[in-house]
């Protein structure tokens, strides 16, 4: 299929649906075609891409017994137990093939998962981590774009590259820590 005729069906879906009665189109929203499609001319791409999810986040209230869970109960490799005290967090990975599991539970009184836990007694997901190819490049492109970070700076994250987080109330309620991939 061309992107003449993706772009021809998708007229002829619009029209018939906007003239059914009983519903109205408030807006088109692009389909996802497996068409190759250029980009407008004029509009910039940017210079970095988002990358792979590298781990899920969760906070947890015991971790030898969230280790146990993954390792003797699910079959699951896990890592050793990882202090990062430079982020108030012991970290635990559980590898699943195409990504992990980050375990996380408080290491000081300053930590953020402490507070995390004060809230969700039972622990939960915490963030999300995506990969990118140029960390700094996102940072000065996402701060354009208005979207808070959490710190002035990236940090070296559990993997010794460079990370940070973006602020939930700007990513839909999510915490998203980018990593340099």
């Amino acid at each position: 299929m061309t992107a003449k005729m993706a772009s021809s069906l998708l007229k002829v879906a619009v029209t018939g649906l906007s003239r059914c009665a009983r519903h109205s189109v408030p807006s088109v929203r692009a389909l996802s075609l497996t068409v190759p499609v250029t980009v407008s001319k004029g509009v910039p791409q940017s210079l970095w891409k988002l990358g792979r999810l590298n781990h899920v986040a969760i906070a947890v209230p015991d971790l030898e017994k969230a280790t146990a869970l993954y390792r003797d109960v699910l079959g699951a490799q896990v890592s050793a137990t990882v202090p990062l005290p430079e982020h108030g967090v012991y970290t635990v990975f559980v590898e699943l093939g195409n990504t992990k599991l980050e375990l996380l539970h408080p290491l000081g009184e300053k930590s953020p998962i402490a507070g995390f836990l004060q809230k969700n007694k039972a622990g939960g997901m915490h963030h999300i981590c995506i990969e990118v190819d140029d960390i700094n490049a996102a940072i000065v492109d996402l701060k354009e774009k208005k979207i808070r970070l959490l710190s002035p700076e990236p940090r070296i994250g559990a993997h010794g590259k460079p990370v940070m987080f973006l602020h939930p109330k700007d990513c839909d309620g999510v915490l998203v820590e980018i990593e340099q991939a």
